[in-house]
């Protein structure tokens, strides 16, 4: 999107560059990297990159409202609702399709938003990787809040330990080792010392949390949450000491109601130039009249799961649980990335912390997605080069 930068890429990439690109990962920590990055950066301009700060400033002063926890309670399922002090939301991503207006300049468009943490190690690291192997010039950085890598991971670190050792800080997921996002939390261990802990390894003595580590029993007083509820769902009678929704003595970075309250339910709460419509299906007395413009989401799914671009009204009446989903208006993404053999899709995520005592989140970098197919995510674009998550990189 800054031809500059996509040309000089282009000219210099080739296929054997990027498996050695690959290569270079899988040694630094082989066998880590399961998902598909894609060959190529993504470069973007200061225009694009202030409709983006404008847009996520937009949905974060909805968040901001004093009635925004009244307006999302019934996003909690009772189930998965967790004690504990909420305070506000400790992480922010909001998705955003690359898309051209009708005065033909590029924009955003907000796809889906979580009030949950996303790569934030990975995507601190990966721009190195490709500086190593392509041709990227100074005048663009992941970051949009720090200076370069080492004030990133200075930050982060403050963010995410306060005041305590590492060793007393986890990050807690289900089986992480399996989870195809496991290389950010290598990353996360290897920059902030964040040992990650399944859910199923963590002891408790009433209110309070330990884990084993050579030998010895080391108190949890930070939980660093990865435990997505959807998965969490899928596990019959997971054993273990310790359930999401007990009551512990732990502070939580993020807490696991806002994974609920900052979602697909909070997008027909949202307008402005940079949101399309939504509404909850249950709250509509008639169908919108092109449904053919409108996609179909459940407000409790993750990663796509669910998501049905092409409906009729006979489907929408099928519904039984109409609560549980949300119509919304379908954006076109505009191919703009250029590949070797034509234009690709792209969606760019923004990933915000919100700081204690701040009073406003703090931009930190992005992460992009690359698509050939209908939506983006893998199961569009099997089979696919210049496809997969890279780093999005932000005219200075």
């Amino acid at each position: 999107m800054i031809p500059e930068h996509r040309h000089r890429y282009n000219a210099a990439f080739t296929p054997e560059k990027y498996q050695e690109f690959l290569a270079d990962i899988d040694q630094q920590f082989p066998g880590q990297l399961e998902f598909r990055v894609a060959e190529t950066p993504v470069f973007i301009p200061a225009d694009l990159r202030d409709k983006l700060i404008a847009a996520g400033e937009n949905i974060i002063d909805v968040i901001q409202q004093d009635n925004f926890k009244e307006l999302t309670e019934a996003a909690i399922p009772a189930h998965q609702r967790v004690p504990g002090n909420e305070g506000r939301p400790d992480f922010l991503t909001f998705d955003f399709a690359v898309c051209r207006n009708e005065a033909g300049t590029l924009e955003p468009q907000l796809i889906e938003m979580q009030g949950f943490p996303s790569l934030y190690a990975f995507q601190s690291w990966l721009p190195g990787v490709f500086k190593r192997h392509f041709p990227i010039a100074d005048t663009v950085s992941p970051f949009l809040h720090s200076a370069d890598a080492a004030s990133y991971h200075e930050e982060m670190r403050r963010f995410l330990l306060a005041d305590e050792a590492p060793e007393n800080v986890i990050l807690l997921e289900i089986f992480p080792e399996k989870q195809k996002t496991r290389i950010d939390f290598v990353l996360t261990k290897e920059f902030w010392g964040i040992e990650p802990v399944c859910l199923t390894k963590v002891r408790k003595n009433g209110r309070q949390l330990f884990y084993e580590k050579d030998g010895r029993q080391i108190p949890i007083k930070r939980i660093y949450n990865r435990v997505i509820f959807d998965e969490l769902e899928r596990y019959h009678d997971l054993p273990g000491e310790f359930k999401l929704t007990d009551d512990v003595d732990v502070t939580w970075v993020g807490h696991p109601n806002w994974f609920f309250r900052v979602s697909k339910y909070t997008l027909p709460f949202l307008s402005g130039p940079f949101v399309p419509p939504s509404y909850f299906l249950h709250e509509l007395s008639s169908y919108p009249a092109d449904l053919e413009n409108y996609v179909l989401k459940p407000l409790f799914s993750f990663a796509g799961a669910g998501v049905r671009l092409h409906i009729t009204a006979a489907d929408l009446d099928a519904i039984e649980d109409k609560q549980h989903y949300l119509l919304q208006r379908k954006v076109q993404y505009e191919p703009v990335v250029q590949s070797p053999d034509g234009l690709v899709k792209c969606e760019i995520r923004l990933l915000y912390v919100w700081h204690p005592g701040q009073p406003r989140p703090t931009l930190l970098c992005g992460l992009s997605r690359l698509s050939r197919g209908e939506m983006i995510g893998v199961d569009f674009n099997k089979n696919k080069d210049w496809v997969g998550g890279t780093a999005p990189l932000f005219e200075r």
